[in-house]
């Protein structure tokens, strides 16, 4: 029998590269265009997925969809590791550069963001898609940071606690909220919109 190596994707990779990653931008895998993942996929399935600041580019319709697709190709037991701004980081600058429309000129990176998450918010995106759920880092609504000691080994995130080169010194520069959303072991098929209100 042929072991083959664990196929571990980072959607929306931009610059980053990290071992053990086949890094993939949005003219290959696209989270609003379900065909993008059947070509690029065809019959495999992830074993992880990373995403590090792109679902707030995404409406929060769009980003429930992109929960259910990344859900549908991840195995059963697989997992991904998502990273975005995190709306109760209590730090005006920041707040300026991630909110909703971004600081100010077309072309900044913030321009189009969508959406600015608290941790409540991601959560339920990722378990209305029927993922079981663990926020690593994350501010709650007082402000006050957390971080779950999670290893950064197994799937990188640069805009974190221990990467990041502006968190130094015992002090936080910038911080994302970053879930682990796992994908069941006898997971079924994903579940459709949800009507709870």
């Amino acid at each position: 029998m042929r072991v083959t190596a664990p196929l571990n994707v980072i959607i929306g990779a931009g610059d980053q590269a990290w071992d053990g990653w086949t890094p993939t931008h949005r003219e290959e895998l696209d989270l609003t265009d379900p065909a993008s993942f059947e070509r690029w996929f065809g019959e495999r399935r992830a074993d992880a997925f990373l995403c590090e600041h792109v679902w707030e580019h995404l409406t929060l319709e769009q980003g429930a969809e992109a929960a259910r697709l990344c859900f549908e190709y991840l195995r059963p037991g697989g997992w991904l590791r998502c990273a975005v701004p995190d709306a109760n980081f209590p730090d005006e600058a920041y707040q300026r550069t991630v909110r909703i429309g971004g600081p100010g000129p077309a072309d900044h990176p913030a321009a189009d963001h969508r959406v600015v998450y608290d941790a409540r918010t991601l959560r339920r995106v990722f378990e209305s898609a029927g993922f079981e759920v663990e926020l690593l880092e994350y501010c709650d609504d007082g402000g006050r940071f957390h971080y779950h000691g999670w290893d950064v080994t197994t799937g990188p995130i640069y805009r974190s606690l221990l990467l990041d080169h502006r968190n130094r010194d015992g002090r936080l520069g910038f911080v994302s909220l970053i879930v682990e959303a796992r994908r069941p072991a006898s997971a079924g098929p994903p579940r459709g919109p949800s009507r709870a209100s």
